[in-house]
């Protein structure tokens, strides 16, 4: 199985709609915009939240390519936003950190 930052990177999307959530992670609080998108109690760790964000953007992408009347492009920037920004988080705290000389 994939790791989650490599099921990240394949996905494609309008080059507008990336432009606009990378925009809008630079103002991202997860503590106050991840229960809107999650539901409210305790937050998940960061990958685990990045998983459920993913299964959200997947159904809105769904929506949007089927011209569905209930798609809302504000959700889902609003998604991709917090999908942005917790793959940021992600890839910082894994990444390995320089060895000391």
């Amino acid at each position: 199985m994939q790791d989650v930052l490599s099921m990240l990177n394949t996905l494609h999307r309008p080059r507008l709609m990336m432009r606009a959530a990378r925009l809008g992670a630079e103002n991202y609080r997860r503590s106050s915009h991840l229960p809107r998108l999650l539901g409210y109690g305790v937050l998940p760790r960061h990958a685990a939240a990045l998983l459920q964000l993913m299964d959200i953007e997947a159904a809105l992408e769904k929506e949007r390519l089927n011209s569905d009347a209930g798609y809302s492009l504000l959700r889902h920037i609003d998604v991709l936003i917090a999908m942005v920004a917790e793959a940021r988080v992600l890839r910082a705290i894994t990444k390995p950190s320089p060895r000391m000389q």
